[in-house]
């Protein structure tokens, strides 16, 4: 369930001389097999809209891939009842052992496999770093565009 998030992160490449960014963010993998631990302050379900939030300091855990954010609402898809989209908000942070991605905004739709971070966003890998306003990232291959202002800082050698 939440393998986009290492997807997210990956090994940056970045030309800086263009608005627009394509990086290859397929290198990271999170064990998706192990158990999902969430934490909030409140949780709201409605039955009606198939939708659940977890609100205040959330917090979600599976094996090395920590993800947290201010709220969370995840939408169940009817036919299914299988998760069919999350939204955090109030600004999201992923980290694992070796990376961390910082967002305003994610929205991930597991219908489309897209998930789009918006708001100051901010990618590093060791001493790399990359920063937009925009972020979508294919799901399926790992690639992703950052638009809006694009910086780069890429460390040579080893990190």
């Amino acid at each position: 369930m939440f393998r986009f998030f290492a997807c997210m992160i990956g090994l940056l490449v970045a030309n800086a001389s263009i608005a627009q960014t394509n990086i290859n963010l397929g290198g990271i993998t999170v064990d998706d097999t192990a158990a999902v631990e969430v934490a909030a302050d409140n949780l709201s379900v409605d039955q009606h809209t198939g939708t659940a939030i977890f609100s205040g300091n959330v917090v979600i855990v599976q094996g090395e891939m920590k993800v947290s954010a201010a709220n969370v609402e995840v939408s169940y898809a009817e036919a299914t009842g299988s998760i069919s989209r999350l939204v955090a908000t109030g600004g999201v942070t992923f980290v694992t052992a070796t990376e961390a991605a910082e967002a305003k905004n994610a929205d991930y739709d597991l219908a489309t496999g897209t998930l789009t971070l918006t708001g100051d966003v901010l990618l590093t890998q060791g001493l790399s770093a990359i920063s937009s306003e925009k972020m979508v990232v294919n799901i399926a291959d790992g690639s992703a565009v950052m638009e809006g202002r694009v910086r780069t800082v890429l460390q040579q050698g080893e990190n």
